[in-house]
């Protein structure tokens, strides 16, 4: 799934068990930037697609995909099995249609199987704990399965350009969760409480965000031609873009 640190984090038990709880006070528009993401794809509902799922969590995205494509299947990868087995959970029923695959997804040629293909892949909240050069090898190995018209889409964290806006975007952030929070998690009581809780649990996982610009960067280091922004408000985005088909190689000297 994610670096080794991050990986570790998300298999201890507490942990899984407040994820998502936590996610909803941390990142309210969770559920709306997967729901961009999916908006965005235009494959009809009856088609049978494959879809990769990196960093699987505990499911959230890979539902909806399910919900909005009753015919796909759908291969999970997370380093965590304590989160595959909430995933699981969660899905239900659906988890018949789901491949699930402990392992981390920087190792991803060696995870799948060569042969095996995907209309459309995505992530969530699971890229920005990797270092650039991780980030760029594990979207470049995903490409090389995703096929040609196919979709690559990722949600996920950001940080502002300019230090002093990113530190603004941030007391926005605290201010929203101790509101949304409203005293009922300890962790979350005041502003100093939650910075602190934030703090504690980024170095914990490790995360690495980068800026919008370079995310889009590496997007384009790793091999999408023309990567673009989905969706975008304060610290997170989602981006993406589809996978151009290769263009046939002319003859040199041969007119069009």
């Amino acid at each position: 799934m994610k670096g080794t640190r991050s990986t570790k984090a998300y298999d201890i038990p507490e942990r899984v068990a407040s994820y998502d709880a936590d996610m909803d006070l941390m990142h309210p528009n969770r559920s709306k930037m997967i729901a961009i993401a999916l908006e965005v794809l235009p494959f009809s509902s009856r088609k049978s697609l494959v879809a990769l799922d990196l960093g699987i969590g505990t499911g959230t995205f890979t539902l909806k995909f399910l919900g909005q494509y009753p015919r796909a299947r759908v291969v999970a990868v997370d380093g965590a099995e304590a989160m595959i087995g909430l995933a699981r959970a969660r899905l239900g029923d659906l988890a018949q249609r789901v491949s699930f695959c402990v392992g981390d997804f920087r190792e991803l040629e060696s995870l799948l199987p060569e042969e095996m293909r995907f209309d459309v892949i995505y992530s969530s909240y699971a890229l920005h704990h990797l270092h650039r050069q991780d980030k760029v090898k594990v979207i470049r190995q995903a490409l090389l399965r995703l096929k040609p018209h196919g979709w690559f889409l990722n949600a996920d964290l950001i940080v502002g350009e300019d230090a002093f806006v990113e530190k603004r975007i941030q007391e926005i952030r605290v201010t929203g969760i101790v509101d949304r929070a409203a005293g009922k998690r300890e962790r979350f009581r005041d502003r100093a409480s939650t910075r602190r809780f934030l703090d504690e649990l980024e170095a914990k996982e490790g995360d690495r965000p980068v800026s919008l610009l370079e995310d889009l960067s590496v997007l384009r280091e790793a091999g999408l031609e023309k990567p673009t922004v989905l969706w975008l408000e304060y610290r997170e985005a989602v981006t993406g873009g589809v996978k151009k088909p290769v263009s046939p190689t002319r003859h040199p000297g041969k007119s069009k």
